[in-house]
């Protein structure tokens, strides 16, 4: 049984078709890439599975329905990372990545679970800022908060929605490596929305290729990001842009 199954979903807004008919899954130690041009339906695909905006269609975690379990079940299993996060509290550091373990504990900021907190802010690099507020951080010290957040509920599937946005290369590299080893623990998976094929090919192990909202491939990274595929979704030559980007650096 697949950790994750996404069986036809459709998210329409009025009359256009945002997502027409998705079908895919995903196994524990999968991560999935889902990749596609700007307005492919990859950011909507991924708030319907999340139950943020209403879809047809069927979504199963471990065969059963996601519509039907209870938040705090929900929470235990599926973490998700936004794009973009808006704050207008001045909750620390700490406060925030602890909030991950509600669904765990007794009250909104319970001492349960210690390790969990303090490996979120160690893994993310957050130990120096704990007791910073929130409202103080740059853009990519604010992703990797929420991050943190998500990796302190201790979930099973991870669902990231461009994962290092804001974030300097450092932390790019960063991030992607340290969910690289969050992914090795068994019963775990990932799916990520991304723009950076480079990322993508590079730590999905499989890919799901969309455009205009509708499934173009789906199978093994390698397979999936091909250039005749990348081709036909970009309208342009995908591998001789990223060699002549890439050639610059060359020696």
């Amino acid at each position: 049984m697949p950790m994750l199954d996404v069986d036809r979903l459709s998210v329409r807004y009025g009359t256009k078709q945002i997502v027409d008919a998705l079908s895919f899954s995903v196994s524990e130690g999968q991560w999935l890439m889902i990749a596609g041009p700007n307005g492919a339906g990859k950011s909507t695909a991924l708030a319907a599975i999340t139950q943020g905006t209403p879809y047809t269609g069927r979504v199963l975690f471990e065969g059963q329905n996601v519509r039907s379990m209870k938040p705090a079940l929900r929470a235990r299993a599926i973490g998700v990372l936004a794009q973009n996060h808006f704050v207008g509290y001045g909750f620390t550091v700490e406060e925030v990545v602890r909030l991950g373990r509600f669904a765990y504990a007794g009250g909104v900021f319970g001492r349960s679970q210690e390790d969990d907190v303090e490996q979120a802010l160690t893994l993310t690099g957050l130990q120096d800022k704990r007791r910073q507020s929130v409202l103080t951080l740059s853009g990519g010290e604010l992703q990797r908060t929420f991050l943190a957040q998500v990796l302190a509920q201790d979930p099973k599937l991870l669902l990231l929605d461009e994962p290092t946005n804001h974030l300097d290369l450092i932390y790019q590299k960063q991030i992607f490596a340290l969910i690289g080893q969050w992914l090795q623990t068994p019963g775990r998976a990932v799916v990520s929305v991304v723009h950076d094929l480079s990322l993508a090919r590079a730590f999905g192990t499989d890919a799901l290729l969309m455009d205009s909202g509708r499934k173009i491939a789906l199978g093994r990274a390698n397979d999936v990001l091909t250039p005749a595929n990348l081709d036909r979704v970009y309208g342009m030559d995908v591998a001789a842009w990223m060699r002549g980007l890439y050639s610059q650096w060359a020696e």
